[in-house]
């Protein structure tokens, strides 16, 4: 099954200087294993607040043999009654987040994520966590 790599693992991976090695090898592992997947926003989350040009350049770089999974209204639209679900529930999120999880349901993947609010989302949306 592939897997939607959150920001967060990004940022574990890319640009701590001492990362976590469960969290490494599995990013690795998934990586090797051709079953990474990243949309839009991730990206540029990812690449977001960079203020060194090089360093911009570099995590681009390190970024761009990832294709985007292509999103549709339907994936928003999904988003938006995935936040509503959750927010009768009490539970806030980014929109992000819910488009994550939209992404995730609709293209049967799983979320590789260390972001809790992710299992509080999952109590009520038909998500898959790595």
């Amino acid at each position: 099954m592939k897997v939607l790599v959150d920001t967060c693992i990004w940022s574990y991976a890319l640009r701590h200087k001492k990362p976590d090695r469960e969290i490494e090898e599995k990013l690795k592992a998934i990586i090797t294993d051709g079953r990474l997947a990243i949309i839009g926003p991730i990206r540029q989350e990812i690449l977001s607040g960079i203020s060194q040009k090089t360093q911009f350049e570099s995590l681009k770089e390190h970024l761009s043999p990832f294709e985007d999974i292509p999103l549709s209204s339907n994936h928003f639209i999904k988003a938006a009654e995935f936040s509503n679900i959750c927010m009768k529930k009490g539970i806030q999120g980014s929109n992000t987040d819910f488009l994550i999880c939209s992404v995730a349901y609709s293209e049967s993947l799983e979320i590789f994520t260390t972001d809790s609010d992710f299992k509080n989302y999952k109590k009520y949306l038909p998500i898959q966590l790595l």
